[in-house]
């Protein structure tokens, strides 16, 4: 009672939901363990009669009972044929009828074949017996394969309705029969595309050791290669019983001992897979099965794909029968057959009695025995797919004798109301007959003609212990483009499984955005290691391949999974540093230039015109280039910037060199003239020493001439120096060149210091070379300084070591050489008279 209420309740459920969602989905009970789980094979010779005639041929083995699938394949055939014989448009006046012979075994039709019982061959007859036009068979191969030959020696031509086998396809085996089922030709293609829509790239594989396993095995192989799906294992399932025994325990441990948890099986149900998975049973191997549909099979009382993850079946997709549930409801046995048996089957299946009135339809019979019927065979009351091949089967016939009709003016007749025609004509014609059925599906009997196939994908769960869903959850269609072949839907995926995510069968766990996969030696590219990017590269995909490097503009953030912008890094006047100086400069030109403005005004002192008034006039200038050249190295670089720092910077700071050089000479020469006739004499009174300054300013010109003439500075951006940032700064350009010029600024340096050194005890009445000296001291220490610093300064850093530099090296020739002489002008001036230092006086005017 409790599980009967539990059905109801699912069902409601069930169709409720399947109303608002609009795919096929209905609960199904399982058999029980008395009821055969794999239906019997089934014959039905077709033959016609004038008129609208009743069926009276049903011949049921009464030693065995027809399983729920057979009542299935019963009940469809006589659809159609009602179908047919009420339309006015196909064979019209002509009744198409049917003799069904069920529960036949293969040792069954050995004995027939040895005994030659002349029931069982169609067109062995005496001269007033009926004739067959074709029978049709299924749905076991193995069954039509062995059955057909007695059918050829008969003279009767045979149609398969069962899964579609390609032996039976061999024209030379079997020239007198065909097959109306669809073959699967998009069929790996299909469970491909479902395993890369899980995201399952590690799958098993189970197949039958015969040509349609191996088939699928060799086309699986070469859409995975193209999917990147890998297969974990390969078990095959032999076909001799003892063969397959010693294979058992191997193929049980590949499916145990794999990582995969998707194991797809395919193959031929009536060899030893069957059997296999009912020796599995006991053992509930929990995996998620991909099949098809003709091993959606009980065994015992439960699914043969038995799994507590559920099941995924492919089925080849027609429309349903709208009319086929009506007729199920209303048909009344005594309407298709006087015979007795059939009435047998009906009580037994229905557990209900025909004369009686509370049951002489089915929609009066009992709600507990109609709910058994709804969900008794595997479909409900609606076609399988081996039903619907025999529906179809049936109209091809039909169609057939009616384009045969077409073509003849009188059909040829026996003595009695039966219609003859020659078997193999209508072979020849069925063959090609193509047509549309009433639900619409296109039907051809040429294989070659069915170019594109699509696939129901349903969903079984198991509910134990009686019940199961089983629902429509997405379809395959070959005729659309890639990525658009598969649909499923997602809302019905996560109703039927109870899932937002399917559980993973992957061979290595997948690697998080700022990694990326390195395959392992030796085995699947399935199978893989995560490794982290490479530097300033990023991953911002699970799985990537391969890292993608960032732009040269952005950089990779810490988890490298995406690129940031890098900060433009260079000294900027709006930095503090750049500020600070900037503004240095800036006061020491103006400081400097005020110093000259005194020197003018004060140009007829004795302490300006002592130390060569036009020689500090020049120094005075080019130190106020010298405090003005950091200015270029502020600010955003450019290439004239670039260019004008090197050598503005040269040749300013030589021609203040040079000027301090020939001051500290003419200091020198000034002191060591006692002999007015003497050389050195004619060379102070004729001004050699102020030669000095275009002379070594010439020298530097043309080095730096030189310099831009074969590799100028230039503008440069570096990404590696600062992470996230890009340093933009003034590359050399020639490094030789560049300590070509600095080590000619820095001999010049060390000659002008030594020669002030040696002066530095002359009378120091106006003798200015002690400070001279110590000027040069501080310049060449800064310069030696800046050496050291320089290579291990990075960025704008390394901009600000050399600006400072540069205002300390001038601030140092400034300061030691004209604070002295501006102490005396602006705060002693009475020492700065004539007067006072008359004979001094005297000796600087010879000096002009």
């Amino acid at each position: 009672m409790l599980s009967l209420i539990f059905f109801l309740l699912v069902l409601n459920l069930a169709l409720i939901f399947c109303s608002l969602t609009d795919p096929k989905c209905f609960m199904r009970i399982k058999k029980n363990n008395k009821e055969q789980d794999i239906e019997e094979h089934c014959f039905f010779s077709i033959y016609t009669e004038d008129g609208y005639v009743k069926n009276n041929d049903f011949t049921e083995n009464l030693n065995k009972k027809l399983t729920p699938d057979n009542i299935n394949l019963i009940f469809s055939l006589y659809f159609a044929m009602e179908e047919i014989n009420r339309n006015p448009h196909i064979l019209p006046n002509i009744s198409l009828l049917a003799t069904i012979k069920c529960n036949v075994s293969y040792g069954h039709i050995k004995s027939i074949f040895s005994s030659r019982r002349r029931e069982y061959f169609p067109n062995y007859y005496c001269s007033k017996e009926r004739r067959y036009l074709i029978t049709l068979t299924g749905p076991r191969w193995r069954a039509s394969a062995i059955f057909g030959f007695l059918l050829y020696l008969s003279r009767t031509p045979e149609l398969y309705y069962g899964y579609f086998h390609p032996q039976l396809s061999v024209h030379e085996q079997f020239p007198h029969l065909s097959q109306i089922s669809p073959k699967d030709t998009s069929l790996a293609l299909a469970i491909v595309s479902l395993v890369v829509y899980f995201r399952w790239n590690w799958v098993g594989m189970i197949i039958s050791d015969e040509d349609l396993g191996n088939h699928f095995l060799s086309e699986w192989r070469g859409m995975m290669k193209r999917n990147i799906v890998c297969l974990a294992f390969v078990a095959i399932i032999p076909l001799n019983r003892e063969l397959y025994w010693k294979m058992y325990m191997k193929n049980y441990n590949k499916v145990m001992t794999s990582s995969a948890k998707v194991v797809i099986v395919y193959g031929d149900r009536d060899t030893n897979m069957a059997f296999n998975f009912w020796m599995w049973k006991p053992l509930k191997i929990q995996r998620i099965w991909v099949s098809v549909s003709q091993f959606d099979m009980f065994i015992e009382g439960d699914f043969m794909l038995n799994s507590p993850d559920g099941i995924l079946i492919f089925s080849h997709q027609h429309s349903e029968m709208s009319g086929f549930k009506q007729f199920l409801q209303t048909m009344r046995p005594l309407n298709y057959s006087d015979e007795v048996s059939l009435v047998k089957l009906w009580w037994s299946y229905f557990k209900c009695s025909l004369p009686s009135s509370n049951c002489d339809k089915l929609k009066n019979c009992p709600t507990r025995t109609l709910l058994k019927w709804l969900f008794r065979t595997p479909f409900g009351m609606s076609m399988s797919d081996v039903a619907y091949n025999l529906y179809n089967a049936v109209y091809a016939v039909a169609h057939t004798l009616h384009e045969m009709h077409l073509q003849v003016d009188t059909w040829p007749k026996n003595a009695g109301k039966k219609l003859e025609l020659d078997s193999w004509k209508i072979f020849s014609f069925l063959k090609n007959i193509q047509f549309e059925n009433p639900a619409g599906d296109f039907v051809a009997m040429n294989q070659k003609v069915k170019l594109n196939t699509e696939y129901d994908i349903f969903y079984i769960m198991d509910f134990p212990p009686n019940f199961g869903l089983k629902m429509k959850i997405g379809k395959f269609s070959s005729h659309f483009p890639n990525y658009q072949q598969l649909y499923m839907s997602d809302e019905m995926i996560e109703w039927a499984t109870g899932f937002r995510q399917t559980p993973p069968s992957v061979c290595s766990p997948p690697c998080r955005p700022g990694l990326r996969k390195f395959p392992q030696e030796g085995r699947a590219i399935c199978c893989f290691d995560c490794n982290p990017c490479p530097e300033n590269e990023i991953s911002n995909m699970t799985n990537m391949d391969e890292c993608v490097k960032c732009p040269h503009d952005q950089y990779a953030n810490k988890d490298q999974t995406h690129c940031l912008q890098r900060v433009v890094s260079f000294l900027a006047y709006e930095d503090p540093l750049g500020m600070s100086l900037t503004c240095l400069a800036l006061c020491f030109s103006a400081l400097t230039a005020f110093v000259l403005y005194v020197f003018l005004k004060h140009r007829d002192t004795p302490i300006v015109k002592a130390n060569n008034r036009a020689l500090s006039y020049v120094l005075l200038v080019s130190l106020i280039c010298c405090f003005l050249c950091p200015l270029l190295y502020i600010g955003h670089p450019d290439t004239p910037s670039c260019i004008m720092q090197q050598t503005t910077f040269a040749i300013v700071f030589t021609v203040a060199t040079s000027s301090v050089l020939a001051k500290t000479i003419t200091v020198v020469l000034a002191f060591k003239v006692t002999a007015p006739e003497r050389r050195m004499r004619s060379l102070l009174i004729s001004g050699a020493p102020n030669f000095i300054i275009p002379i070594c300013t010439v020298i530097q010109m043309i080095l730096c001439g030189t310099w831009l003439g074969t590799s100028p500075p230039f503008v440069n951006t570096d990404v590696h120096m600062e992470h996230g940032h890009i340093i933009i700064v003034c590359n050399k350009g020639s490094v030789i060149f560049f300590y070509f010029v600095l080590g000619y600024l820095g001999s010049l340096a060390l000659a002008t210091f030594i020669v002030a050194f040696l002066a530095r005890n002359l009378p120091d009445t106006f003798n200015e070379a002690k400070f001279l000296s110590f000027s040069m001291l501080v310049f060449c220490s800064v310069w030696i300084t800046f050496l050291a610093v320089y290579h291990s300064t990075k960025g704008k850093a390394l901009v600000a070591v050399e600006v400072f530099c540069i205002l300390a090296s001038s601030a140092g020739l400034f300061l030691c050489i004209f604070a002295p002489k501006c102490y005396i002008i602006l705060l002693r001036p009475q020492i700065n008279s004539f007067r006072k230092f008359r004979v001094t006086n005297d000796k600087a005017e010879n000096v002009h």
